[in-house]
């Protein structure tokens, strides 16, 4: 069972783009088969920057608002939000190292 909350549109502002930390935000879906990959690696990332850095992850199918807003095309896509703004965007499998890279410039 995942540690990870997920969020919705109704709690996307309040949990995301109000928090205090930055939020990594996992776009995922239950049928993507490169989420499952993903979401070990995101599970330990949480484990990691506990305290630091905020992970969520927000189903595509169940939030196709959020999708839309934010360009979401394609998933698994990691969004870094910092202050309510986008800082990064990776969208696709990527390694724990190059995931931990992308982010750390924003901790």
């Amino acid at each position: 069972m995942s540690s990870v909350k997920y969020v919705t549109e109704k709690d996307f502002q309040a949990e995301v783009l109000g928090a205090n930390t930055p939020v990594l935000v996992d776009f995922t879906a239950d049928w993507c088969q490169p989420c499952r990959m993903i979401a070990p690696i995101v599970e330990q990332l949480a484990g990691q920057w506990d305290g630091k850095v905020k992970v969520v992850k927000l189903d595509a199918d169940q939030n196709p608002n959020i999708m839309m807003q934010y360009g979401v095309m394609g998933i698994p896509t990691l969004m870094l939000f910092k202050s309510g703004q986008i800082k990064e965007r990776i969208t696709g499998y990527l390694p724990k190292d190059k995931i931990e890279a992308k982010v750390a410039p924003h901790m």
